[in-house]
């Protein structure tokens, strides 16, 4: 990270938005001598939690690129993202659902892409798959997450599928670093996604059209290594239709 150019950065953006030294230490909850540090290139000295809240103050959001080897680094993490696509998919698959993935769309003036879109035929259930390798910045990815469920039904439509019910499950890589994360936001996870592990498992193999899903499981990037027959609660003599 380049701190004096950062430095420069914090302070211009707060020149163009007329305020003062005191007024983003007060928006950001900092105190007033660390906006300075930052402003003068002193960064590296201050907690990444500080920068952050002083970017925010500024209505700026801070990202930090680690680079490695030109690209490689890169393929590395979209190798890891692709391992964990396909792990959710052959869950999927195997419990009966319909996949569509990498799926771009441009429905209403918005641009996008869904990692998988899947659809239950029996339930008519749409379930938004939002697959992380790590843990990002989590309002921005529940709000993707909130917008890419509301699009779900129209996405659907036009592949033919006629859906009651809009999903949503966010695939995040398993690991300790990924856990905690989880857990330091966890009423925000809580009130977003209640559901959690088994719970997950059992509506992915029975899913409720009318009890849509929102929920979240780690995943490791393995595929399942057996099929497992489908039970429908409540709904005996269902069955699906050809393949």
């Amino acid at each position: 990270m380049d701190v004096i150019r950062l430095g420069r950065q914090y302070r211009v953006l707060r020149m163009r938005r007329r305020l003062r030294q005191d007024d983003v230490s007060e928006r950001a909850e900092v105190s007033r001598s660390e906006v300075g540090r930052a402003e003068r290139g002193e960064a590296d000295r201050l907690r990444l939690s500080t920068l952050h809240r002083i970017a925010t103050a500024l209505g700026a959001r801070l990202e930090i690129r680690l680079t490695w080897n030109g690209e490689a680094l890169d393929r590395l993490l979209d190798a890891g993202h692709a391992a964990l696509v396909e792990a959710i998919v052959a869950r999927l698959k195997i419990a009966g659902w319909e996949c569509a993935v990498e799926l771009s769309f441009s429905v209403w003036g918005e641009r996008g892409s869904v990692d998988v879109l899947a659809f239950d035929p029996v339930s008519r259930t749409v379930l938004v798959v939002e697959v992380k390798s790590v843990v990002p910045d989590v309002q921005a990815m529940l709000m993707t997450l909130d917008r890419k469920a509301r699009l779900a039904p129209e996405l659907a439509r036009q592949r033919g599928w006629n859906a009651v019910g809009v999903g949503r499950l966010l695939v995040i890589g398993e690991s300790r670093t990924s856990r905690r994360r989880v857990e330091a936001h966890q009423a925000i996870f809580d009130a977003a996604l209640p559901a959690r592990g088994i719970a997950v498992r059992q509506w992915l193999r029975a899913p409720i059209g009318q009890l849509p899903i929102r929920g979240l499981i780690f995943l490791s990037s393995g595929r399942p290594t057996a099929a497992r027959h489908r039970v429908r609660a409540g709904s005996a003599g269902a069955k699906r239709p050809p393949r």
